[in-house]
């Protein structure tokens, strides 16, 4: 398969050593989010997430910055044109676009790594928070800017935030709108980690090559166990997942050979099957 296109130049994508990555690109705007750009990183997510070429994804932003989120601009001139869509059409249209990135982001089977150059802010910092891990250059910054703006946030951020951070401080996160920088960002457990600008391609795509070269039903399995704890399943239901996937994961070839690695001193060969 493997024959990825966006067919937007709001949205680039390439592939190498098994890892899709995907760069929002509208520079002139912080990469904020188009309809282009959104329809286009729907389609791709989901034709990555079936194709098994694809062991893993990057997200990241041109010129300098991750996305500023929802292209505000643009709304503001479609409001003075008196072209602001149905509101039924409208809410439609969001859960639509919400559940096809931001939802798939966190539910693939397939990790998922944000590799962030520049400012996340506002539904930018929602589909960050969507993905496994996040990666920030060192002069990064996150902020949900949702009250800056008028708006009560979406794609997930309150969600994921509330989650990883805690009540309090994603309240206060939301409330303020204030900016977060990479080491507080590390700090919190927002920032897998944090490196030099000038190395945060280079780390993303390395970490992301070494994912998807890894045992790929086991991390499937794995995204799925951490998943179910993060939404709230109960202590016994988690438990009774793992049972099942690790049991199945002892029937794999990657599980075979790397026994047998183990047992003659040599680096497995992971064929993700």
């Amino acid at each position: 398969m493997t024959n990825l296109h966006s067919d937007t130049d709001d949205l680039l994508a390439s592939v190498a050593d098994g890892v899709l990555t995907l760069t929002l690109n509208r520079p002139a705007a912080r990469n904020a989010l188009s309809r282009a750009m959104l329809d286009a990183l729907a389609r791709l997510l989901a034709e990555a997430e079936a194709d098994p070429a694809i062991g893993a994804i990057v997200i990241t932003g041109a010129g300098g910055a991750f996305c500023a989120g929802g292209d505000v601009k643009g709304m503001a001139q479609r409001n003075d044109a008196g072209e602001a869509e149905p509101m039924d059409q409208a809410i439609a249209r969001q859960r639509r676009n919400q559940r096809a990135v931001a939802g798939r982001l966190h539910t693939m089977p397939k990790p998922t790594i944000a590799a962030i150059p520049g400012a996340a802010a506002g539904a930018g910092l929602s589909i960050a928070l969507a993905c496994d891990l996040r990666v920030m250059a060192e002069p990064a910054f996150m902020t949900t800017a949702f009250a800056r703006v008028g708006f009560s946030g979406d794609y997930g951020g309150t969600y994921f935030l509330t989650k990883l951070v805690g009540a309090a401080k994603a309240r206060e996160m939301y409330f303020l709108s204030d900016r977060v920088d990479a080491a507080e960002a590390l700090r919190l457990g927002l920032a897998s980690r944090v490196v030099p600008a000038e190395a945060l391609a280079a780390e993303a795509q390395a970490l992301a090559a070494r994912l998807a070269a890894g045992p790929r039903v086991a991390l499937a399995y794995m995204k799925e166990n951490l998943n179910r704890a993060f939404s709230g399943g109960d202590m016994d239901d988690c438990l009774d997942l793992e049972a099942t996937h690790h049991v199945h994961c002892g029937l794999t070839d990657d599980h075979k050979d790397a026994a047998k690695a183990f047992v003659e001193k040599r680096p497995p060969v992971f064929r993700g099957r």
